[in-house]
């Protein structure tokens, strides 16, 4: 399958800044140096919604300002639609990008004026200009506060304002950093569905989505990778990704009674009363069988009422990932 976006060892590193009594008082000390990425690889496949998922400060941001051209790597090569990035004018109208800093709008137009403004700089025909606004603000729901001030819109309004924008060009790629961090759980998930139904699903656009929030991945992505410390340290499926490094398999039983000291051929993770049943987690290696378990427990006079398989969560993932490079961190 072609892949659209490319990056290869890509690596970034900024300057320190420095407050300005230290400048006054150390004014030719040599700048500390910061590694935002180190040697990041990544392949995003032509229609899917890829997750870019890591904590604050792991260097997502900056990937996506170089596979948008607004940032040069040091070192390693980015690549959008078979266009390398530091050819501007060739990448430039297959990506759209969307992030959530409203400084990058005219607040005192409105927001029909501030798309009229952006398609000129994407050079979108004046012919079409019009009717191309209005598709979009009908798609984002924002056909009828089309003529408010953009001071005057709402955290989600400007956001959808944001996704019309990145779509003015109609780009086959689209980049979005954090595109629900400031919504409210509605207007999150309206914005979730309008990427997965209708810019993914009709349009066929290939989405590289960079977030922290696990659920936000879950509900969206085709594909994730898991960026700590600006090196990429888990990629796939979200189903492979949340099963890294799970040995073990975990069921949640409802019984009558839990036979006392009973533990059979399994790992008692929890246990709690409810409702006149009791409901105890268990965990099984590999070869475990669960059968044999549910033998042990009948034999031992106790009713199965109920038995559940629980699947790990990426959440859990995200932790054991980050787990491991503290201690990889702590390690002399």
């Amino acid at each position: 399958m072609q892949h659209v976006v490319e990056a290869s060892q890509v690596v970034k590193t900024f300057v320190k800044k420095r407050p300005v009594n230290e400048l006054v008082r150390h004014p030719f000390r040599r700048a500390e140096r910061v590694r935002a990425l180190r040697g990041v690889d990544l392949r995003v496949r032509a229609g899917e919604i890829f997750g870019l998922l890591g904590p604050n400060g792991a260097g997502k941001t900056t990937l996506l300002k170089i596979l948008s051209c607004l940032v040069l790597p040091d070192s390693g090569r980015a690549v959008i639609g078979g266009e390398d990035t530091v050819h501007e004018g060739r990448v430039k109208p297959k990506i759209g990008l969307v992030h959530s800093d409203e400084r990058s709008f005219y607040w005192r137009l409105s927001g029909r004026e501030n798309l009229r403004f952006f398609s000129h700089l994407y050079d979108v025909p004046r012919r079409k200009m019009g009717a191309r606004i209005d598709e979009l603000l009908r798609r984002v729901g924002m056909l009828e506060d089309a003529d408010r001030r953009f001071a005057d819109y709402s955290s989600g309004m400007k956001q959808r304002l944001a996704v019309a924008r990145a779509l003015l060009h109609d780009p086959p790629i689209l980049l979005m950093d954090e595109p629900t961090r400031s919504l409210d759980p509605a207007s999150a998930m309206s914005l979730r569905s309008f990427v997965r139904e209708e810019l993914n699903g009709r349009d066929g656009k290939t989405v590289l989505l960079a977030t922290h929030n696990l659920h936000e991945a879950e509900t969206l992505c085709d594909r994730v990778a898991i960026l700590v410390r600006g090196k990429i340290r888990r990629i796939g499926t979200v189903d492979e990704v949340r099963r890294w490094d799970v040995d073990e398999r975990r069921f949640r039983l409802e019984v009558d009674r839990w036979p006392p000291g009973f533990r059979g051929p399994c790992r008692v993770l929890s246990e709690e009363e409810g409702e006149g049943l009791r409901r105890v987690t268990i965990a099984l290696d590999r070869d475990g069988r669960l059968d044999g378990v549910l033998r042990a427990l009948l034999d031992s006079g106790s009713a199965v009422h109920a038995c559940d398989r629980i699947e790990p969560d990426l959440e859990e993932a995200f932790s054991r990932i980050l787990e491991e490079e503290t201690e990889a961190e702590a390690t002399p």
